[in-house]
Parts: structure tokens; C-alpha cells; sequence
């Protein structure tokens, strides 16, 4: 990579304002724990995704995402201290302001990064932490703060998860999943949009309006492959199997059963291969 781009175009390189690429900084990029076991984890080099796909690339402890790159927790909290120094030392005024901003992403990020972890904590004993809650919605009164429209949109679908997959409340939990997917459109974030509609499928699902749930599923599935997000397209495919086997097309649904198949072994995705089994044993 040449140049460092940020959010407005501006190249590090370029001998730009200092305070214009302070205030217009990149953003983190959404970081995902779902309950299929196959979002995205972080790693030191290579693909965020945690299979097959491309959705990021990390390199030096940034994250590359569709031609821009993310600033890190450790250059906001640097680029704090450094804002610090300049208002102490220099008497440089409104300076302040920004390093708030920097830390409330930060602290945005944090909470949003427990939040998943006491999420995930919850598949293995079954047990909601009281604490899960309070950091997404503490997430999105940050985000918003900051007019961040992916990290809010995140975070609200954090929050629609909670109500959907630990509480068993789709009612409550629908009206935060299609906001979610409101600002991952106006973000332009594909990768949240998937999510948002494969939960709002879920939940037209369960609540038997099978046509609408098949949309939002298949809606979802061509997302994920444009941006080459494997497993999450295998994950979509075992919901779209039970649709199709309820409205009675079986044909259907066994092409959809050996293409989820194929998808999840070359993804090396074992639980949704889990899953896809047992799916096919419903048809």
C-alpha cells in the first residue's frame, strides 16, 4: 500500500491539516460474534474474516476495508495524548474536543468488544449478563454522539441480538434490527446490512410469514456473496432450507442443502456444517 487514506480522501502523506485528519479519521469496522459461530475475529496479519473471504485486511495493526483504512483503539488513544500535549504545552485551543472524540470511539469500541464477549459467554452456560445491555446501548449513545452511522448501526444490532437470541423477544427486538439496517444502508456497510436482514428474516420466520422471510434471507445471501463472505452465505442457506421445506419445495431445498454443504466445507466452517445436517434431515 502507497498512501494511508482516511475518510475524506485526505493522503498521510500529503502534508495536510493536522486537525482535519484528526477530525476526520476513520472509523473501526464492524467486528462480528453471531450466533452461527462465524463472523469475523481480529488477527495480527492477513483477512478479518474467520474463514474464507475478503472482507478486511490487517496490516501493521490497521484494518484495510474496502479501500480505507481503520484507525486503531492505540493510535486514537496516541493521537489523544498527543492532542494533550498540544493543548498543555502549546495553548492550542478546541484541540480538547477532538481528543474527546477520539476517546468516546474508543470507549464506543470497548463496549461494543465486551458487549460480544458476555454475548458469546452466553452460548456456553446459558446465562444473559446483566452488563450485556447497558455497553450496547452505552455503544450507541456514542456513536451517535460521534454521527458515526456504521459503529451506531452496529451497535444497534448488538442490541436487536440480545432481545432476539438471549431473550426470545423478536417484538422487541425487530425495531432495533431495521434501524441497524437503515444506517448500514445510508453507511453504505453491505456486511451489516447481511446481518440486520438475516435476523429480521429469522424473525419473520418465526413468526410464519414464510414469503417475507425467504426475501429477507435471499436479500441477505447476495450480500454476503459479493463480498465473498462464505460461511455467512452457508449460515443464510440453512435458514432458506427450513423455509423451503415448509412451503413444500423439497426440490428446493436439497439443491440449497448441497450447495450450504459445499460452501461451509470450503470454508472449513464446522458448525454450520453441523447445522446443514440437520436441516437436510427435516426436508
Amino acid at each position: 500500500m502507497t498512501a494511508t487514506c482516511w475518510n475524506d480522501g485526505e493522503e498521510l502523506s500529503s502534508g495536510g491539516s493536522l486537525t482535519k485528519l484528526l477530525e476526520g479519521g476513520p472509523k473501526e469496522p464492524p467486528i462480528f460474534s453471531s450466533e452461527d459461530g462465524n463472523g469475523i475475529s481480529r488477527q495480527p496479519e492477513g483477512w478479518c474474516h474467520a474463514s474464507s473471504g475478503a472482507y478486511g485486511v490487517r496490516r501493521g495493526g490497521r484494518i484495510r476495508v474496502k479501500g480505507v483504512e481503520r484507525m486503531s483503539a492505540e493510535e486514537r488513544l496516541e493521537r489523544a495524548r498527543l492532542l494533550y500535549e498540544r493543548a498543555v504545552f502549546d495553548g492550542e485551543a478546541g484541540v480538547l474536543e477532538v481528543a474527546d472524540r477520539e476517546l468516546d470511539a474508543v470507549e464506543a469500541g470497548l463496549a461494543l468488544a465486551r458487549g460480544r464477549i458476555m454475548h458469546a459467554r452466553f452460548f456456553e452456560d446459558g446465562e444473559e449478563d446483566p452488563r450485556e445491555l447497558a455497553l450496547f446501548e452505552r455503544a450507541t449513545e456514542l456513536y451517535r454522539a460521534l454521527g458515526d452511522l456504521r459503529g451506531e448501526s452496529e451497535s444497534l444490532l448488538w442490541i436487536g441480538l440480545l432481545h432476539q437470541v438471549v431473550r426470545g423477544d423478536d417484538d422487541t427486538a425487530v425495531p432495533f434490527l431495521e434501524r441497524s439496517h437503515e444506517l448500514a444502508v445510508r453507511a453504505g456497510d453491505k456486511l451489516l446490512m447481511s446481518y440486520a436482514l438475516r435476523h429480521l428474516g429469522t424473525a419473520e420466520h418465526a413468526a410464519g410469514r414464510l414469503e417475507t422471510a425467504r426475501e429477507r434471507l435471499e436479500e441477505s445471501v447476495r450480500l454476503r456473496r459479493e463480498l465473498g463472505f462464505l460461511p455467512g452465505v452457508a449460515a443464510n442457506l440453512v435458514g432458506l432450507i427450513y423455509i423451503a421445506a415448509a412451503q413444500g419445495r423439497r426440490d428446493d431445498a436439497l439443491a440449497l442443502a448441497e450447495e450450504a454443504s459445499a460452501l461451509a466445507e470450503a470454508a472449513g466452517a464446522r458448525n454450520i456444517a453441523r447445522q446443514i445436517e440437520e436441516a437436510r434431515t427435516r426436508v
